[in-house]
């Protein structure tokens, strides 16, 4: 039967009161959104609405830290180099390579603590936990040291984070007498208990011999040695105060009685020593707990107990993404979908996806993740706020590589219509086609068509004359684009095609109605020209659509045309009429020659 989670600790929120007043929440991504109704509880005596405060409450508060983010982006890149590594290497290769991996991981660790200290910050004793963990799970998980050299690796791994001999013997030596020095025995035994390797057989014969024959009898110090070299648990326990700690007192112990024990007996040892070491005076803390689920070689319990002491997933994700690549997790699989490395790295990029920058870092964490990385980098990724053109570009091209067409067009939607709102049409155009918005960009056409009317001219010429196979993707956009031409061809005095171009316009119905007018006024000039443009049926062509025009207009339409509408009507009567005697009189010169 599997084991009930404790319950989870209770957070105070700071300020809300739900005594008084009933609390409402709504879940985000990587937040919970907690406000005050407007009434109280009832019999606290606030039965009236009054003003409610809203709080947010962020499940991955570290990631807000400025001093963590040398460990985010620093083991961003391990990571990274461990999912591309060559899968190829097996047996010693591979090991050597993860147990290097590892190794990188705590370098990292270690920079950030001495960073931190620089500038005293609060959490170096969480990073130094951290680190101690991670080591002793490499030496016991990653690198699976046998017996022998596994108590070597235990000594370098207590010399590193638990004693601190090197400053003792300094501060000894540069007294004026050592010997007389009030640390000078202390540091015998501390020296004693840590770097002594495995002649222990010869010092345990010799040291047995001497203790019997009572030869430090005189030497209390000397004596405590002895008994020390020769295991006495007791004499050991005596220098309680210079281990600090129950596991230093367990690597002491497996040295001067049991230097070849094997893997999987440490975790006898681990709990006789720790029960020896704290009496009954105290409770284990979390460390210690996870220290000995790690002793017992317990994987998944190391790896649950880290997710509720640590206030973060870097930690629990990392590892665990180790040991998978170590063919250690590879059985365990969690009853609700995807394996336990998965879901870690899935809360850890989960958790990255709320800052501002480290997003970035989530994505490829998502993209490692193949069961529902796609699914929740796609969630996460529209919930980005676009605040500037730039980073909306960044997210399109993390959409475009990995084919979220989805994303892309919703991407698109949004800064279109953000230019719009701002007036920017060039950049909403350019926004809806990427989208491949048809709506979208009929919209911004007629905008564009708008503004040309009011100001007799066209913005963002560029963007217009470069639109090529762009313009298809509306009937409006295409008009736009083709009116667009038509101008360039006036200006280039390129009358013929200029008036086939407009005529064109005209017959194919993809200018909007109320742009007829103005595409008739066009007209005017063309029809003016010295010589003549528009052919006889051409002319008929242009008659037949100022008809349509002025015949498809009601009655009160008709009645508020004002008199410049008017007189533009007879102006285009008139000039057709005389274009198209000029017509006559040209064709029946040519047929008559």
């Amino acid at each position: 039967m599997e084991e009930l989670d404790a319950e989870p600790p209770l957070m105070v929120v700071p300020g809300a009161d739900p005594v008084a007043r009933q609390l409402c929440f709504a879940w985000g991504p990587a937040e919970v959104l907690v406000c005050e109704t407007l009434f109280g509880r009832r019999g606290t005596g606030e039965g009236g609405p009054s003003a409610s405060r809203v709080f947010v409450v962020r499940k991955d508060q570290d990631i807000y830290i400025q001093t963590l983010r040398k460990l985010f982006n620093e083991s961003h890149g391990i990571f990274i180099g461990l999912q591309r590594s060559e899968e190829e290497l097996v047996g010693k290769s591979r090991k050597a390579q993860l147990v290097q991996v590892s190794k990188n991981y705590r370098s990292v660790i270690r920079a950030c603590m001495e960073d931190m200290h620089q500038a005293a910050c609060k959490f170096v004793s969480i990073l130094s936990a951290m680190e101690l963990i991670w080591n002793l799970c490499e030496i016991l998980f990653v690198e699976a040291a046998a017996a022998g050299p596994l108590l070597l690796r235990l000594l370098d791994w207590v010399r590193l984070h638990v004693c601190d001999v090197d400053n003792m013997v300094r501060e000894v030596l540069s007294s004026e007498n050592p010997s007389k020095h009030k640390l000078f025995w202390n540091l015998g035994n501390t020296q004693t208990l840590t770097e002594m390797e495995l002649k222990w057989q010869h010092w345990h014969e010799e040291c047995q011999r001497y203790l019997q024959d009572g030869t430090f009898a005189s030497n209390s110090h000397m004596e405590s040695i002895c008994k020390i070299l020769l295991g006495d648990e007791d004499a050991i326990l005596e220098k309680k105060e210079l281990m600090t700690t129950w596991y230093h007192f367990l690597v002491t112990r497996l040295l001067y009685s049991h230097p070849t024990v094997k893997p999987m007996e440490l975790r006898f040892y681990a709990q006789s020593s720790m029960d020896l070491f704290l009496g009954g005076e105290s409770s284990p803390e979390p460390l210690d707990t996870i220290l000995m689920a790690a002793f017992e070689f317990e994987m998944h319990q190391v790896i649950k107990e880290c997710s509720i002491a640590l206030s973060n997933w870097w930690f629990v994700a990392h590892l665990t993404d180790l040991l998978d690549h170590c063919k250690l997790l590879q059985s365990h699989n969690l009853y609700f979908g995807s394996n336990m490395r998965e879901f870690l790295l899935l809360e850890y990029a989960s958790g990255l996806f709320s800052h501002h920058s480290l997003w970035q870092l989530g994505v490829d964490y998502f993209d490692h993740c193949p069961e529902y990385g796609r699914v929740y980098l796609e969630l996460h990724i529209e919930r980005i706020p676009l605040n500037t053109e730039q980073k909306a570009l960044k997210v399109l091209r993390i959409c475009e590589q990995r084919q979220m067409h989805e994303q892309v067009r919703s991407i698109c939607k949004i800064m279109a219509m953000k230019a719009l709102r701002n007036n920017r049409l060039g950049s909403a155009l350019s926004w809806s086609i990427r989208a491949k918005d048809a709506a979208f960009a009929t919209l911004i056409s007629d905008r564009f068509l708008k503004d040309y009317c009011e100001r007799g001219c066209f913005s963002d010429l560029d963007l217009i004359d470069n639109l090529g196979p762009s313009m298809l993707l509306s009937d409006r956009l295409t008009f736009l684009g083709k009116y667009r031409e038509f101008h360039r061809l006036y200006g280039e005095k390129r009358f013929s095609e200029a008036a086939k171009l407009l005529l064109m316009l005209m017959t194919a119905h993809i200018a909007p109605c109320s742009f007829w007018m103005t595409l008739l006024t066009d007209a005017l000039p063309l029809l003016e020209q010295k010589e003549v443009v528009f052919s006889a049926e051409q002319t008929y062509e242009l008659m037949r659509c100022l008809e349509d025009l002025t015949a498809g207009k009601s009655d009160k339409q008709k009645f508020q045309v004002d008199d410049v509408e008017t007189m533009k009507v007879e102006m285009l009567r008139l000039a057709l009429a005389r274009n198209l005697a000029r017509v006559i009189v040209k064709e029946g010169t040519l047929e008559g020659s």
